[in-house]
This record gives structure tokens, sequence and C-alpha cells, in this order.
């Protein structure tokens, strides 16, 4: 086929088939596409006509791809990529008229610490789009990506696919959070003789805290362990129970008649980063939305050394 043959080619069936390809199921690529299953079903028996393929076979729920179909999509999806790529350098934006809905993923202290101050400036910025929040961390983010769920994520990240983009915001400092009287700071053996709560998302009790006792030949309690950092203010609260948490966490709790100082043992330091897919790098609105959240999240600050 040469260019001239693509006028006979309809770009929609396209996008149906990378869709189909991601999702593998009739149903969930009519909800992504925003149509009808009988539209899903005529534009696969169009596709199959015309690469002569039946490109996907129903195996029990699932359509599993045929040979071909792969070959045809590690064609196809980074030219996709250009075609959406380049329409949208010619596409005029302005924050302040846009209604779009954007589709992010954010971590759990990102969203509890964070989002309530971003979204302030956006309101301001840009009043009428709306924001669709995934809740995701390292582990999650990668795949929410791949899938097409989210735009842009912000979170520490790990390991990205190989055509999504990641750039540091901030330095995650751990900061320690206490509800009691006591005064002055903690010292290493209070630390390890007092209960810990811990906020992990998989409800995983040991973490890099533990790791970097252990080096010490010391080791904590740990008592609870909770799957988001909205619950420690009133779990902390009239109790002798401590809590790490980032930085900007601790500065949103102390707010809320907690007190925070930092721990009394060197804990790693971790990095911030908002991750994006490669589709999205040159979309106006998504290169707005990006430089937003880089100048509003990314903003360091630092502890005094005295407790909080």
């Amino acid at each position: 086929m040469n260019r001239n043959d693509l006028r006979r080619t309809d770009i929609n069936l396209l996008v149906v088939f990378e869709t189909m390809m991601r999702e593998r199921n009739v149903t969930r690529v009519g909800e992504k596409l925003f149509l009808g299953q009988p539209t899903i079903s005529s534009a696969l028996g169009r596709l199959r006509s015309m690469f002569n393929d039946p490109l996907f076979i129903r195996t029990g729920r699932v359509m599993e791809p045929t040979a071909r179909a792969e070959e045809i999509h590690a064609r196809l999806a980074p030219a996709l990529d250009g075609i959406a790529a380049a329409l949208s350098c010619f596409q005029d934006f302005d924050p302040l008229t846009c209604d779009a809905a954007f589709h992010i993923g954010l971590s759990d202290d990102v969203e509890y610490a964070l989002l309530p101050m971003l979204m302030r400036h956006l309101r301001d910025e840009a009043p009428n789009i709306t924001l669709v929040v995934r809740r995701t961390d390292q582990w999650q983010l990668p795949q929410l990506l791949m899938a097409g769920e989210i735009s842009l994520g912000v979170s520490h990240t790990r390991d990205l696919p190989a055509n999504a983009r990641r750039k540091q915001l901030r330095t995650i400092r751990p900061m320690l959070l206490r509800a009691d009287g006591a005064v002055g700071t903690l010292g290493l053996d209070d630390f390890c003789r007092r209960p810990h709560v811990v906020v992990s998302s998989v409800g995983n009790v040991i973490d890099e805290v533990d790791h970097a006792l252990s080096r010490l030949g010391r080791q904590r309690k740990v008592v609870l362990a909770v799957p988001q950092f909205s619950a420690l203010p009133a779990l902390l609260a009239g109790s002798d129970m401590l809590a790490v948490v980032p930085d900007y966490v601790a500065l949103a709790m102390v707010r809320r008649d907690l007190r925070a100082q930092f721990a009394p043992l060197e804990l790693p330091e971790r990095d911030l980063s908002i991750a994006w897919h490669g589709t999205s790098h040159d979309d106006p609105r998504e290169r707005w939305l990006r430089s937003r959240f880089s100048f509003h999240l990314g903003q360091q600050w630092e502890w005094p050394r005295a407790v909080a």
C-alpha cells in the first residue's frame, strides 16, 4: 500500500484495533471509546476484511490477538503516536476556556497533602476543567500509563513503559509524626520503644525504617498498618503511637494538632516524580497541565531542625 491508498483507510478503525489490543474485550473497548458493542463488532469485521486475518480469537471472555495482529500492532502503535503528536501541535489551547477532563494518577500521599493546594491554583487558572483522579503507586503507575487509563501520574516511580517520560518534582524527606505531650524531640531509644503506625497500600508492615533500624541492630514494633494517610490524625490523637511520613504529609498534619520532627536515625530520601505517556508529550493541554503540576508540586521547603 502506498500513501495514496491511505485515502481509503478509516483511521477510526485503527483506533479500535489498538484499543482492542490493550483491552482484549469488546465491552471494555466500547466503554473506552464511548461506542456501542454493535459498532465495535462492525469495526472488527471491517478490520478483518482490511487485513485478511481473524485478528482476534475469542477465548472465554478474552479476545486473544493472532500472530498477524501482534505484527500489525508493533508497526501501527508508533505510527498512531506520531499522528496524535502531529495533530496536537496545531491545537489552540486557552486554560481559561478549556473544559477538558484530564485523567491522572496520584499516590495517596500526594492526593492527601498536595492535591488541595494544587486545586486552589487550578480553579483560578482553568475553572472549567475536570480532574479525574485514580489512586496509584510505584507498582500500579506503569500499568495505568500503558493501558491509557491516565495521561500522567505523580508518585515515587520505578520502572516505566518504554514510551513513558518522567521528570523529578521534589525530594521526599521522611518526617516523624506524634501527638503526645512529651517535651522535646524523641531519641532513638524512645523511637524504638513506642508503637508505630505504617501506611501501606499493599499492607506491608516492614519498610525502609525497619531496614535502617536493622543496620543499627535495632527494631521497632508496628502495631497497625493502614492503606491511606488520611486516617493518621484520628489514629495518633491521644495516643503514644508514631508514624513516619513524607515531609509534605507532615506539614499538612501539623496543621491538625500533630507534631513533626526529624526521625532520630538516617532514613533514605526518595524522589517524587511526574510521569506521562509519550503520546501526550506534545499535546498543548497536557503540556500545560504538566507545567502546573511541576510548578505547584515541585516547590521544596526546609524544615527547622526543632520540633514543628
